[in-house]
């Protein structure tokens, strides 16, 4: 049986590996399945911004201009790249390693924490939205957007067998809904959208004040 650490360093060696191609292979699976989703993401976040698994930065030229903006990774590859877009593109960023299971930041750092098209590969989801809403302050907004299970009973069947590869080897999920996690934290959704069969799922939450 994999341990959770193991199942975190088989993670990192992945992205790593895959730092270098990534732009390109997301380049292809955005314009087929995710839309505007980054920006009607992205566009939404204020003040104190954490975006969680940034990854090689595809969000950051979406941000607008007054947020203060923090990302981590588990991957020094793909920060590496996330580090030159945002000097390229003149965002002001910091960015570190960090497992987005044990955030290092204290309680309520943040006004709005983002995540997208990651929560589909981390060894634990509901850790991540629980780490996520403890950041948070009270009133904050969570932006979170991925690939789900589908609606669609023969896309289902295909997840399902293309998991038998993608969880072995990268530890890749196709039939999680976070929804499901955002909703048992006591998270009130505000906007909320599912398409591509039900395949793609993106939604703006606020973390109780009370």
């Amino acid at each position: 049986m994999r341990t959770a650490a193991g199942k975190l360093e088989r993670s990192r060696r992945h992205w790593d590996r895959h730092s270098r191609t990534y732009d390109r292979q997301m380049d292809r699976i955005e314009r087929r399945f995710f839309g505007d989703t980054r920006q009607w993401l992205c566009g939404r976040a204020e003040g104190e911004v954490l975006e969680v698994a940034i990854g090689t930065g595809l969000n950051l030229e979406r941000y607008p201009a007054g947020v203060r903006l923090t990302g981590v990774d588990i991957s020094r590859g793909m920060l590496d790249r996330a580090r030159r877009r945002a000097e390229n593109s003149g965002r002001a960023v910091e960015l570190s390693v960090g497992d987005a299971q044990r955030l290092a930041f204290p309680d309520s750092s943040f006004d709005t924490v983002v995540c997208t098209f990651s929560l589909c590969a981390v060894p634990d989801v509901r850790a991540v939205v629980s780490e996520m809403d403890r950041v948070l302050r009270p009133g904050g907004l969570l932006l979170l957007a991925d690939h789900v299970v589908s609606t669609s009973w023969p896309v289902r069947v295909a997840q399902r067998l293309l998991e038998l590869v993608t969880i072995p080897q990268a530890g890749e999920h196709f039939r999680r809904r976070p929804v499901e996690q955002v909703r048992a934290a006591g998270f009130e959704l505000e906007l909320h959208e599912r398409f591509k069969l039900g395949i793609v799922e993106r939604l703006v939450a606020r973390k109780p004040t009370g």
